[in-house]
């Protein structure tokens, strides 16, 4: 049977260890709040720097795309307005690389003259003669345009019947000049004609082709006095000075030279 102070010990030993115990696992739960809380605010605070992190790098990178954009922009702008000229230049150049002619700025194309319908003073003239001397020609005389050009004639004049050039058809050449009636035409023999008036090369001496010429004159009575001239030489006033003196000396034996000449050179 055991003492009651034995009890005693045994009751107060195990109540010590009961409450040494409690105090264990106090220290134990309290100890493992404590990390726990530590914990979850290291996690926190990772996140926080974290986000902190994110926010500012989005914030750079947005900085970043910004400036890119912009300078991107500009330098885009600038190569458009390099290679951009004028309007009118990029008209021209496309016009000219489709092989068509470039336009002109209405600003700049030269005022032309509107072309003229109508024939100069000049050719107005040689039409009413032509139409004249078609009509109603000078007698042993015929004239009018080689071809196209108004101001290029032919003419033909029959030697006179009662001078040494009779029965010989003799080929001229007439030329307006462009300020006709205002300057006499020029006339030249094509055939060879022995006259103290005219010379080998064609060349006739007569007054009313130089200093005597008048716009009243026509082509008609032009050759009306080259017939005359045929039929009464002028020896006062010659270009083929031999033939002149042999007329004042020997009258027939030039005509007699003259008609041979017209017919070695103008019988047809």
């Amino acid at each position: 049977m055991s003492s009651p102070d034995n009890t005693l010990s045994s009751d107060s030993a195990a109540a010590s260890a009961a409450a040494a115990a409690a105090a264990t696992a106090s220290l134990s739960a309290r100890s493992a709040h404590t990390e726990g809380g530590s914990a979850a605010d290291s996690s926190a605070a990772g996140l926080g720097e974290s986000g902190s992190g994110n926010v500012t790098g989005n914030e750079n990178a947005a900085d970043e795309n910004s400036e890119s954009a912009l300078t991107s922009g500009t330098r885009n702008s600038e190569q458009a307005a390099a290679s951009t000229p004028a309007t009118s230049t990029n008209i021209q150049a496309t016009e000219v690389s489709a092989g068509t002619k470039p336009s002109i700025p209405a600003n700049k194309q030269k005022k032309r003259a509107p072309a003229s319908s109508s024939l100069s003073s000049s050719a107005k003239r040689i039409q009413k003669e032509l139409a004249e001397i078609s009509l109603d020609p000078p007698s042993n005389c015929s004239a009018g345009p080689k071809g196209d050009n108004l101001y290029e004639w032919g003419s033909t004049i029959v030697g006179p019947g009662d001078s040494p050039y009779s029965g010989g058809v003799f080929f001229l050449d007439i030329h307006f000049p462009r300020e006709y009636p205002f300057k006499p035409p020029k006339i030249i023999f094509r055939t060879r004609i022995y006259h103290c008036n005219i010379n080998s090369q064609g060349q006739i001496c007569l007054d009313i082709l130089k200093d005597n010429w008048s716009p009243a004159l026509t082509i008609s009575k032009v050759l009306l006095s080259i017939c005359s001239l045929l039929t009464d030489p002028n020896p006062q006033d010659p270009l083929v000075h031999s033939i002149a003196k042999q007329l004042i000396d020997n009258r027939k034996e030039h005509d007699n030279t003259a008609k041979e000449w017209t017919k070695r050179f103008a019988c047809c």
